[in-house]
């Protein structure tokens, strides 16, 4: 990987909490994860019909076998699908210090530190947790998150890279590119890179509120405001609807502040 790129321009370091408000519209949390979908956070177990784990058994499981190092990655990963990210970054460091060689264990202890804000500490997590010689997309592309969250956007671009030579067109990478680009101030090619991810997944909600965000960013508003709303009942349209004007609104006045 290259030499550590600048830290993000001002314009890119404001528009990191304006993400937030379009991503989330409001009604989640605010983990890396809601920003660029790069983290993977719910664990597949756990991902069908956004099912909302059981904490109150996960919780005595993992007090019956605090050394069981699947026990805690299920407890970790429950305690970061719930919000809970401080526990979730103390049960995971404290099964990582017991396992230190568990890819598994470091992978969710990597993407617990992104959920709390710790991007340096997650990056270094996360690189321990495969290897060049058998390297992981869906790490790869968190490792880029993280550096995108740190100003390091070239060095970035390189870890989505390398991660669609392994899964070429992959939306969940291509995504976080786009939104690369777009801490860059790179529209069109922000823009180009979305459309991809989105022509290869619609109907994923996070994927259309980036594309629809550079749209807006873009002026094509009336477009963006079609894309956000595909698929979502009336009253969750309106919400991120607002959201978006809401984002485009302070971007024109960082803008004007200048």
């Amino acid at each position: 990987m290259s030499k550590r790129s600048s830290l993000a321009s001002p314009p890119a370091r404001l528009l990191l909490p304006a993400l937030l408000v379009l991503v989330l519209g409001g009604c989640q949390t605010t983990s890396l994860e809601d920003v660029t979908g790069a983290l993977g956070g719910k664990p597949e177990s756990m991902a069908r019909a956004d099912a909302k784990p059981d904490m109150d058994a996960l919780r005595e499981r993992y007090r019956a076998k605090p050394s069981d190092s699947n026990i805690a990655l299920d407890y970790g990963q429950a305690l970061r699908q719930t919000g809970q990210r401080a526990q979730a970054v103390a049960v995971l460091e404290q099964a990582v210090l017991a396992h230190p060689s568990n890819k598994a264990l470091l992978a969710g202890y990597g993407r617990a530190l992104a959920d709390s804000g710790n991007f340096q500490q997650a990056f270094d997590v996360l690189s321990r947790a495969h290897t060049p010689e058998d390297p992981d997309w869906r790490i790869l592309s968190a490792q880029g998150a993280a550096l995108d969250q740190l100003g390091r956007n070239e060095e970035a671009q390189q870890y989505y890279a390398t991660a669609l030579k392994i899964v070429p067109d992959e939306p969940q990478v291509l995504s976080n590119l786009g939104l690369s680009y777009l801490l860059q101030n790179n529209l069109p090619r922000a823009e180009e890179t979305m459309r991809r991810a989105y022509e290869r997944n619609p109907a994923d909600s996070r994927v259309r509120a980036n594309l629809a965000l550079v749209l807006g960013l873009e002026g094509k508003q009336a477009e963006a405001e079609t894309i956000v709303k595909a698929d979502l009942p009336p009253d969750q349209a309106a919400a991120k609807v607002t959201a978006l004007r809401q984002l485009l609104t302070k971007k024109q006045q960082q803008r004007a502040e200048k």
